[in-house]
């Protein structure tokens, strides 16, 4: 290939419109609507349901579950990642994924719904893992397919307001219909496949003709999939960031709800999660767009990601040693307002360490993992932790050290401001 890439691969320059944000930020809010709402709130109801005939713990039932449907999404990202940078189709590279994607995703809620036992249990979550992950990273790559450097702090800022809204809304629809886990799962599906529709309508994709797309070779595309940490050093220190503070993240949330029921005796534990999620959210929404709009300005990343890991880490940390509704309350408020800084901010970072324009999707994908790891990583820590090691104290310790590590190792990365 001569001359100037095709548009599919170019380095983008015009600035994206209100509108083109928007849309893909709802496209993103429907895909956390179908993850979230199952783990607030109906995994852990149906794990106790189902628990007793198990001879296994409420506990340990839902890590297994959970666990499985990470070790799916591990592979499922960047897998559908590498397959939208390959695809041809009219509709281009990305919307073909997003479209299957989110059909598939309402499909799977709909049959986790049905679960009448563990196994079912396990396989409708793993298969609203698959299908929500080929989404996924279809919409997570029309930001460097489309987005310049300079922007992508404050649109990294929008979509992860989306991902805050999406955990509200699917906490909020998990709990419609009375409370019946039923309903929860048709209310997400329903959300899931609709919030994606602006965006496909209204936005055409970039396409990638045939002859620019790489011959075809399986030994190639499997071995794409490792990205050298000695030869793309960057690239791997910013991923070992994002994994160490998602493994945080993640141990905070698995036992939500167990913790508010068990440790705290909090009265109503489920309307508990969703005040806390309330407020982290809240306290997100108010810094996850000004922090990535100053970071495009100030033409820096670390700075803005170092010192959120560390806030994240203290309040995390609150968690373990003040153990009481207030301090829950406060420990979400903190949270929120580290978080919002850190999921604008390194997600404009993490594109701006991608190796090659035609591998975006999959280097993404592969970025992605370190979303995904924490969820087979936090349940294998966190049901020993639990049960015999030390409880919800320990869990939170652990949890404050891991964010701690992956907000210091920042500081490796040399490529960027």
């Amino acid at each position: 290939m001569t001359g100037a890439p095709p548009d599919a691969l170019a380095e983008p320059a015009d600035r994206v419109r209100a509108g083109w944000t928007a849309a893909l930020s709802l496209a993103n809010v429907a895909i956390w609507v179908g993850w979230y709402g199952p783990l607030q709130i109906l995994l852990a109801r149906q794990a106790e349901d189902f628990a007793p005939g198990t001879g296994m713990s409420k506990e340990t039932l839902l890590a297994w579950v959970t666990g499985a449907g990470a070790v799916v999404s591990l592979a499922a990202n960047p897998f559908f990642g590498a397959l939208s940078d390959r695809t041809t189709a009219r509709r281009g590279r990305r919307t073909p994924w997003i479209v299957a994607g989110a059909a598939g995703g309402a499909l799977s809620l709909l049959l986790l719904a049905g679960a009448g036992g563990l196994w079912p249990m396990v396989l409708g979550w793993c298969l609203v893992q698959l299908t929500l992950n080929a989404a996924f990273a279809a919409v997570t790559a029309a930001v460097p397919d489309r987005v310049p450097r300079l922007q992508r702090g404050a649109v990294g800022g929008w979509l992860g307001a989306a991902q805050i809204l999406g955990a509200v809304a699917g906490t909020g629809l998990a709990t419609m219909g009375d409370g019946g886990i039923a309903a929860g799962y048709a209310a997400c599906a329903v959300f899931a496949l609709a919030g994606v529709v602006p965006y496909v309508l209204r936005y055409p994709d970039l396409r990638l003709s045939a002859a620019d797309r790489p011959a075809w070779s399986t030994k190639a595309f499997l071995r794409g999939f490792w990205m050298s940490p000695r030869r793309y050093p960057d690239f791997g220190w910013a991923w070992l960031t994002r994994f160490l503070i998602n493994l945080s993240n993640a141990l905070v949330i698995l036992y939500l709800l167990y913790y508010l029921r068990d440790r705290l005796h909090y009265h109503d534990p489920e309307q508990g999660v969703l005040i806390l999620t309330a407020v982290d959210s809240v306290a997100l929404l108010a810094t996850v767009v000004v922090g990535g709009v100053w970071s495009d300005r100030v033409g820096r990343r670390k700075p803005f990601v170092l010192w959120s890991g560390v806030l994240m880490a203290a309040a995390t940390a609150l968690l373990a040693v003040w153990q009481t509704w207030p301090s829950a309350i406060v420990a979400a408020a903190v949270l929120g307002v580290a978080l919002g800084v850190f999921m604008s901010v390194d997600f404009a970072l993490m594109t701006d360490v991608l190796p090659k324009a035609a591998d975006r999707g999959k280097d993404l994908g592969v970025i992605n993992v370190a979303n995904a790891l924490p969820q087979v990583a936090a349940p294998a820590l966190a049901a020993p932790i639990v049960t015999h090691l030390g409880g919800y104290r320990m869990l939170y310790l652990v949890a404050a050290v891991a964010g701690l590590a992956g907000a210091v190792l920042v500081g490796r990365i040399k490529g960027v401001d």
